[in-house]
């Protein structure tokens, strides 16, 4: 619970940074755009028993997507069915979803009785 609260101080604080900070040159405005588009489809997930954090991602279609997984405690895997997305442990792996959907990503190694609940949805727009 402490974790996302950190999160979302963090978040904050990032958020109110970007808001605060202004671009001098149409360079600078390019540079960041493709940063953002960047970000956006970095997932960014933190297994820890029994539970993967964040429980949503959203993505973009056509755009390569890469995932990244950290055991925070105990250890987990990942599976995304529909992209082949299999890692066992620490890891990343990249993918291309081109349906906009809502896809299941889950704990794929089995890591005691809270490993049913370890799921989380990755949204593709």
């Amino acid at each position: 619970m402490r974790k996302k609260i950190l999160f979302a101080l963090f978040l904050g604080v990032v958020l109110i940074l970007a808001a605060c900070s202004e671009d001098d040159t149409d360079q600078q405005v390019d540079s960041s755009s493709q940063e953002d588009s960047q970000t956006a489809n970095q997932v960014d997930i933190i297994a820890s028993n029994f539970e993967l954090d964040p429980v949503e991602y959203t993505v973009n279609a056509g755009e390569e997507v890469k995932i990244t997984l950290t055991n925070d405690e105990g250890m987990h895997g990942l599976a995304i069915d529909e992209f082949d997305v299999n890692i066992q442990g620490d890891g990343e792996a990249t993918f291309t979803p081109d349906e906009p959907g809502e896809y299941t990503i889950y704990c794929n190694i089995p890591c005691g009785q809270g490993h049913a609940e370890m799921i989380s949805t990755l949204i593709v727009q």
